[in-house]
């Protein structure tokens, strides 16, 4: 360390252009005290030696007073990009505006961009190890399920035509999880690595919401659950990603019929809130189990379940939320959440609105 720092206090470049702009100093006024001025040569020579000493002594500290501080910093934001090491450094600027500046400006601009960029490969590190870890975890029930009921098949319970039955459209319900759960799990993958972008453009909510439901509809008749869409403005129109906003509502919809009651009721409605006109809420509300306080703050997660044996038994992959919120503020918008236990839950989307076509241009 001593000896490290010892050298650092050698400025060598300013003892190079010393020495360089000395000689030639001394040279130039050897020539011109000989033949100009027709001074003898050994006192000539006693001249040029005093003058290469003072300018070697003034351009040694010159140097050194412009140009040392800002290379040390040079080589300290150099060795921290190297070492992964990002310190504060100050963003010298001095009256001169030269080169120099101009290099010590962009390398520290190019290490606080390292620095981002490495903390954001850190992040996507973490997230693929927990990602990998949820995966694993949620891929082993369905996996051991289906290697169950063939393992059961095999050992003579394929002659029993009713026990084969039984056991192969179980184990198909456990391939279409795996389907489900490949595909959300690829959708959510891509929104949390900032991969899928939305594509913003103005989309009629009336038509989409619309579409949804109806979609829906023989989803929720089977399970004796009713989808009501509460009427609103035709012409209203909303700045999202189409696609991405029609994933939402299919998510929050299928949530409010699978955790629902025989005899139910799912609720779309539309409220244009009156201290922020800009914005719309798009709500999905049920009549269902409800949502304990406690798992409100976790119930946007991945793999989290409120009801974890009745999701499994639909088919449920505990991405569908989590997507939910991925899209919604990949939008910059918001999502709320207000339920009771056996009492049912609402979902609360914002979005923003586009400019009326008939507003006139300013």
């Amino acid at each position: 360390m001593s000896k490290s720092r010892r050298r650092s206090r050698v400025y060598k470049l300013g003892l190079r252009i010393a020495f360089y702009t000395s000689v030639l100093s001394a040279a130039v006024a050897f020539l011109l005290l000989w033949y100009l001025y027709d001074i003898p040569a050994m006192e000539g020579l006693s001249v040029s030696l005093w003058i290469m000493v003072g300018v070697f002594v003034v351009s040694y500290f010159v140097s050194f007073a412009l140009q040392f501080r800002r290379i040390k910093v040079l080589e300290q934001v150099s060795k921290n990009i190297s070492k992964k090491r990002f310190e504060e450094i100050q963003d010298l600027r001095t009256f001169y505006d030269d080169e120099l500046d101009y290099i010590i400006k962009h390398l520290i601009k190019s290490s606080r961009t390292v620095e981002r960029e490495i903390q954001r490969l850190n992040r996507i590190e973490n997230y693929r190890k927990e990602f990998i870890g949820d995966i694993s975890h949620e891929l082993k029930t369905p996996i051991f399920a289906i290697q169950g009921f063939i393992e059961t098949l095999l050992n003579g319970a394929l002659e029993d035509e009713e026990v084969n039955r039984d056991f192969l459209q179980k184990a198909m319900r456990n391939v279409n999880r795996l389907i489900f759960l490949t595909k959300d799990l690829m959708e959510i993958s891509k929104l949390e690595t900032g991969e899928l972008k939305s594509e913003i453009e103005d989309v009629y909510l009336y038509e989409l919401v619309h579409d949804v439901s109806e979609s829906l509809v023989y989803k929720a008749q089977k399970e004796n659950i009713s989808i009501v869409v509460n009427k609103f403005d035709r012409n209203i129109r909303v700045k999202a990603d189409k696609n991405q906003v029609r994933q939402v509502l299919i998510n929050l919809i299928e949530n409010a019929i699978k955790y629902n009651v025989p005899g139910g009721k799912v609720e779309v409605t539309l409220t244009l809130p009156p201290k922020t006109p800009h914005k719309v809420h798009l709500q999905v509300s049920d009549t269902g189990i409800g949502i304990d306080e406690s798992d409100l703050p976790r119930v946007t997660e991945r793999f989290f379940r409120v009801d974890k044996s009745r999701s499994r038994e639909r088919g449920g992959t505990g991405l569908g939320l989590a997507i939910v919120k991925h899209i919604i503020e990949a939008h910059g918008e918001q999502l709320k959440i207000k339920s009771e236990p056996n009492k049912g839950s609402t979902f609360i989307i914002t979005l923003t609105r586009s400019e009326s076509p008939q507003e006139p241009e300013r």
